[in-house]
């Protein structure tokens, strides 16, 4: 099975390689600007002559916004705009001109209606200040050095390696690995080569390939298991680094930022204190990264088929009681993990409808509740009697969807965020919410639970 990978290592530069991958990024940045700024003016003088009463078919001619035609462009005005071109690689320059296509073609997209999601605003130029750092590279010597503590890049040359790149060059010498692009980025002070490979990855049977695991994913109670498991904690790194953060903020807030208004720079003071408080921010994101990680491979590794619920985490974030914990929680990383690690492991993912009550269901009797708050954190049916954590017979529900019908229920859907389906006719809720009327998930073979109400 072929798949893309990407493996990232810590880089060691020196000095002299700082400043090279800093001309290079800023490189990038020059012909972004450049390439911007004449698409601008293009729009802005065909705007003013269709304000004069031109013609349509007189106005000046759309510039192009293709990756191909900039390049061409650029290399026909980078002796002009850049006179120091050649000190950095043709690469940065293809960069900041592939980004600048992606972005127009992004906008127009969103603004005709052909891109999912919030509308995309048109492309700001790129400042020095609030740019992130970084550089793509496609073509020439990029290679992992025999030393594995070593990575070559064009122009940059050779530059050391906090870790050892050993299990990738052992990929690449074997033949199952093939390097497509390099891409050098800083973050929070760090410098980091990210690597995109075709591998060839070995088929990997799961552990329990006909076992089938619901989970329910919550705040006070990051992920509940219908297998009876022992269910996972919600770490909050977001909260346990809060304190920190509070005093690290004051301290930044005292000291002589910068001020866009009137053009005064940050003091050396400000400086180490924003860096000092960006590590804390930084730390908190790569643990959580680590215990999401850790979780979800844990899931794909065992079980044949994981049934998730189609969440509607942007809805969620919406809500300025909720939206702290949810975002720390990821839920939205989750079931992005999920879909691609079962994928590897010859497992399937099965998404469950956004409406199918789940908690308000009992896992007995199958009797729904026309209403169960979240305060309420036990299950109590009346019908049978069962009380059980809501969280747990949330996922035992999830379980018997699949269980219900046919086990392995195709690969994940593309939206990995949670928005594959609409709101229904009757509004979000009012039908779940409603007694006279029952579901009826059936299953799909693109892995997720259509809905079907019937009256009793």
């Amino acid at each position: 099975m072929i798949v893309t990978h990407a493996y990232r290592f810590a880089l060691d530069p020196t000095p002299g390689q700082v400043g090279a991958l800093l001309r290079h990024a800023g490189a990038a940045r020059v012909a972004f600007n450049w390439g911007l700024a004449r698409v601008k003016a293009n729009l802005s003088q065909r705007e003013a002559e269709r304000s004069y009463g031109v013609p349509k078919d007189e106005l000046t001619p759309l510039v192009s916004w293709s990756m191909y035609s900039m390049r061409k462009a650029w290399n026909q005005a980078k002796a002009d705009v850049a006179p120091w071109w050649a000190e950095c690689s043709k690469e940065a320059y293809a960069t900041g001109l592939d980004r600048l296509a992606t972005s127009l073609k992004n906008w127009q997209n969103s603004k005709k209606g052909k891109r999912k999601g919030p509308q995309m605003g048109f492309p700001r130029f790129k400042t020095k200040a609030r740019a992130v750092a970084s550089v793509r590279f496609t073509t020439g010597t990029i290679r992992l050095e025999e030393s594995r503590r070593h990575v070559t890049l064009p122009v940059l040359g050779t530059i050391k390696t906090h870790e050892s790149t050993r299990k990738l060059h052992r990929r690449i010498v074997n033949g199952t690995a093939t390097v497509k692009s390099a891409t050098v980025r800083r973050e929070s002070g760090r410098w980091f080569v990210s690597f995109t490979l075709e591998v060839e990855r070995a088929e990997r049977p799961v552990a329990r390939p006909d076992a089938v695991i619901g989970v329910d994913l919550g705040i006070k109670t990051l992920a509940v298991f219908s297998d009876g498991r022992p269910a996972a904690a919600n770490p909050r790194h977001y909260d346990a680094a809060r304190r920190k953060l509070g005093r690290l903020a004051r301290t930044v807030s005292r000291r002589q930022g910068p001020n866009r208004r009137t053009g005064q720079a940050p003091s050396n003071r400000w400086r180490r204190a924003n860096e000092a408080r960006n590590q804390v921010h930084y730390r908190t994101a790569n643990l959580r990264r680590d215990a999401l990680h850790k979780l979800t491979t844990s899931l794909a590794r065992k079980y044949g088929t994981i049934v998730v619920e189609d969440l509607n985490v942007a809805g969620m974030l919406k809500n300025r009681r909720l939206a702290r914990v949810v975002a720390d929680a990821g839920f939205g990383e989750i079931r992005r993990q999920l879909a691609y690690k079962t994928q590897w492991c010859g497992g399937r993912l099965a998404v469950a409808s956004r409406w199918y009550p789940s908690s308000k269901t009992c896992s007995g009797c199958h009797a729904v509740k026309p209403k169960l708050p979240l305060r309420i954190r036990m299950y109590v049916c009346e019908p049978c009697g069962l009380v059980i954590d809501r969280d747990e017979n949330a996922a035992l529900n999830l379980a018997a969807l699949v269980e219900r019908h046919v086990a392995g229920s195709g690969p994940e859907t593309r939206n990995g965020r949670g928005a594959d389906r609409k709101t229904p006719p009757s509004g979000a809720g009012g039908v779940e919410a409603s007694t006279p009327h029952r579901y009826l998930p059936v299953l799909s073979e693109a892995g997720t639970f259509t809905q079907q109400w019937a009256n009793h």
